[in-house]
């Protein structure tokens, strides 16, 4: 029985993530949403559709230090959140911009 509650509660926890406005306080499922990002074609923390207009985030690439909401470096090894790149039904909208990123 405790095993089913669990797998309930964590279920739940995925799906706070997916709803219409899924980043509180830029995180989503207690995950900070900047720092080191991969790249993953399967089995990431979310899935993630890039938008022009109206996105959830808005994330600009940096190089080093992604310590503020928003930004992002783009690396291989040791991430601190994973993404996959979708056209439908992401968990979040991200647009990619050069200057103040973060939550609208």
């Amino acid at each position: 029985m405790r095993k089913v509650i669990a797998i309930i509660l964590a279920s739940s926890a995925i799906l706070l993530c997916t709803a219409s406005k899924p980043i509180n306080h830029c995180k989503c499922n207690d995950i900070p949403l900047y720092g080191k990002v991969k790249i993953v074609e399967h089995f990431a923390d979310f899935k993630v559709e890039v938008v022009d207009h109206f996105p959830d985030l808005k994330v600009k690439l940096v190089k080093q230090f992604p310590e503020n909401c928003g930004e992002w470096q783009i690396v291989e090894h040791f991430p601190d959140f994973t993404i996959t790149l979708v056209e439908h039904f992401p968990d979040f909208t991200i647009q990619y911009v050069e200057h103040f990123p973060g939550m609208n």
